[in-house]
This record gives structure tokens, sequence and C-alpha cells, in this order.
């Protein structure tokens, strides 16, 4: 194998130029599959963390109004593990420096902190306080676009009435993790924002004391949603209730799952087609190759190198240029999967959105570059061993030959 591995250098510096070529088109197909998949498994694990730390729910519904007395019906219906009321209204926001109104979506909070479904995560200020009935929480994004900080004020129209919202706190939560305004085809967070506020003040403002238009369930561990949310519709049907969904069609969850969907979709087709490029470039190089090493591979033959062994050299000549190519692609996967998860805090607000890259990833990646090679080398690697000491010292014969139409016409002299 000595022999045969300087055999191996000299052969990849002849053709440095076509095996870095090929190792190029490795690296690529190895830096999306790690770029699209880390970019997956971060954006996955963080969501899923987060919305176990929020508690957040997986049945919803909206209403025209109901009685507080229907909340407990509510929490009673079988599989249901916990119920949340609220009021939700979505409202005018004079904002300075916009042309046309900002809307704003009012969701009620209690007035002491304390574990409810679609929690509020504080990234700035404070939790608003009992008795003081215009401090707000404002969601991450809109307070940003706006400049907005704990002190600041929001100006309001709460059913006819112009009222200034004190900013008391900056907050995320796992409903608004895409915060879209309905009727909006991408998020826009100066025109958009979500505003936490008390719930005794807001129910005040629109006339909900006792009441309620908005409900959030979570189901206890193998409930089926369906036959809940068939129980609830039948509760809610009385008071205007616009049918329940599951999380699943949840909008925010539903467009961070078709994201998490195409990611990984993605991260699986888009490297196979360069790694397949890569295995027929190899297949190309290394037929080439094995033909014109006809005489070289018969004098091995005749000094008793085995064909295993020269199965073996001509596997490693694809594989190193594989290993190449997958070393640089995850170096390159490394960094452009980090930039790309950067690029999702414009679109997805999490309380911490940090990179991962796990193990599995990498080990397919390296899997995947192996497979690429092995295949791209299987062709040739046939043709070598197949090769006759005594037959393999005349130049290989044409498979068959006839006389082409360019000839017949008499054009073959001018080719």
């Amino acid at each position: 194998m000595q022999a045969l591995n300087r055999k191996l250098l000299r052969d990849l510096w002849r053709i440095k130029g076509q095996a870095t070529a090929i190792s190029m088109v490795i690296a690529v197909g190895v830096l999306m599959y790690i770029m699209y998949l880390s970019a997956f498994d971060s954006l996955q694990v963080t969501r899923s963390s987060y919305y176990e730390r929020q508690r957040f729910a997986d049945v919803f519904a909206s209403l025209k109004r109901a009685p507080l007395s229907l909340g407990s019906r509510i929490a009673s219906i079988p599989g249901v593990s916990q119920a949340e009321t609220r009021v939700v209204v979505d409202v005018t926001l004079d904002v300075e420096g916009l042309a046309e109104p900002a809307t704003g979506r009012l969701v009620s909070v209690p007035d002491r902190q304390r574990q409810i479904l679609n929690d509020v995560a504080l990234s700035a200020g404070r939790y608003i306080e009992a008795g003081r009935p215009d401090e707000v929480i404002v969601s991450e994004g809109f307070a940003q676009a706006h400049l907005l900080r704990p002190g600041s004020t929001v100006r309001a129209i709460l059913n006819g009435r112009r009222r200034d919202l004190e900013v008391v706190g900056i907050g995320l939560s796992p409903e608004y993790i895409y915060t879209i305004r309905p009727g909006d085809l991408m998020p826009d967070d100066k025109r958009f924002g979500v505003f936490w506020m008390e719930r005794r003040a807001l129910a005040a403002a629109f006339d909900m004391e006792g009441g309620f238009n908005d409900v959030a369930l979570t189901l206890m561990p193998g409930t089926e949603p369906d036959a809940v949310i068939d129980a609830l519709d039948d509760l809610l049907r009385p008071y205007g209730g616009w049918g329940a969904i599951p999380r699943a069609l949840q909008l925010s969850h539903w467009s961070v799952d078709n994201e998490l969907k195409g990611l990984q979709g993605a991260g699986i087709v888009v490297p196979m087609v360069f790694l397949g490029v890569a295995a027929f470039l190899l297949h190309v190089v290394l037929r080439r190759i094995v033909a014109v090493q006809r005489e070289q591979i018969a004098t091995l033959k005749a000094l008793g190198y085995s064909n295993r062994l020269l199965a073996t050299h001509y596997v490693q000549w694809a594989l190193a240029i594989s290993l190449l190519g997958t070393l640089a692609g995850t170096a390159g996967g490394m960094l452009l999967g980090r930039g790309m998860l950067s690029l999702y805090n414009e679109f997805f607000r999490f309380p911490e959105l940090e990179y991962r890259l796990e193990p599995e990833v990498v080990v397919g990646a390296v899997a995947i570059g192996i497979v690429a090679a092995i295949l791209g080398a299987n062709s040739a690697v046939r043709q070598a061993v197949r090769l006759q000491p005594a037959e393999a010292m005349r130049p290989e014969p044409p498979t068959k030959f006839r006389v082409s139409v360019a000839e017949r016409l008499g054009l073959g002299r001018l080719l």
C-alpha cells in the first residue's frame, strides 16, 4: 500500500484542478446540508422549549361575548388540562411618524403575574401593576420599530375614546412568534403590535365586565383535539363562537411550522442535487484515469498486487477528494448556518435563538460525502478489477465502430 499511496498522491497532484473542482461541488452539497438542518434543529429546539416554558395553548377559540361563568364548563370538558378566558380586541393606534394609523391588538392579562397560558416573557421593563389601568406591555417587534422603551406612551382609540397607554414593559409571547396583522402577507412591525393590558381595565373599556371573547386551552397528554374542539364549539355557539381551531392552525405556529418543514425538505433535496453531480463527475474522471492507466494496472497485477488492493487504491482516490470537500463544506455550513439563523430574528420573535449544530448532522454530512465518493468510484473500480494483465497490456479497443453520417457526407475530413 505504501507504493500505491505515493501513486495516489502523484495522481491527485497531476489532476489537482479537476480534483479541486469536484471537492468544491461536494463542499457546496455538504454546506447546504449543514446550513439548512442546523438552522432547522436550532429553530425546532428553541420553539419547543419556548412553548413549554410559556405554556403555549393547544386549542384556540374566539367569540362575540360569553359570561365568565361559562369558563368553568369549558374547563370541565373531558381532556382539558387548563382553560384561560381572555378579552382580545384590535384597536387603532395613533403613532407619530406614520402616515396612516397602525393596528394594536390588546390582550388581557391578570393584574398580578402568575402562570397563565400563552404567558408573556419580559425582555425589558416590568409587569403591569394593579390599579393602573393605562399600563401595557408591548411586543418587542413593535417597540423596536418605534423606539419604544419603558416609560414611553402610545396613543390608542379604545371604544371611541382616545387614551394614552404607558409602556412599562417589552415582551414576547409564543402566541405571536410570527406577528402579522390579519389580512397582511408579511409581518409589518411598524403597523401592527401586540399590547398586554390589565384585564379589568380592558374589559371596562369595551363593556366586557363579567365576560370574555377569547379562550385558550391546553390538553391532557394523549388527548385528541378534535373531540375537545367539538365540545367547545357546542358551548360557544350560542355566544357567537367563530369555531375553535387546534394549535396546528394557529397562525403563528402554522407559519413557523411551515418554515421548519421547508428547511428540513431543502436540507435533504438541495444537497442531494450537488452530491449527485459530484458522484457523476467522480465517475467520469475515475473512468478516464483507469482507461489511461491500463498498462500500470496490468503491471501492478503482474507484480502480485491483488484486486482488493487496487480497488482500495481507487476508492481512496475518490474518498480523498470527498474528504477535502466535506471538511470545507462543514466549516462553511456552520458559518452560514449562524448567519441564516440571525435572519430569522427579523421574522420570528424568540426570547433566545441560539445556534445549535447537532453531532448527528455532522455525521450525516460525512456519511453522504462518503456515499457520493463510493457511488462515483464504483464503476471505475469494477473496471480496474476486471482487467486481466495480458489484456491490459494493449490499448482498449472500441466497444463498437460504424461509419458516421458526417463521414458518409464527406465531412469527416473537416473534423
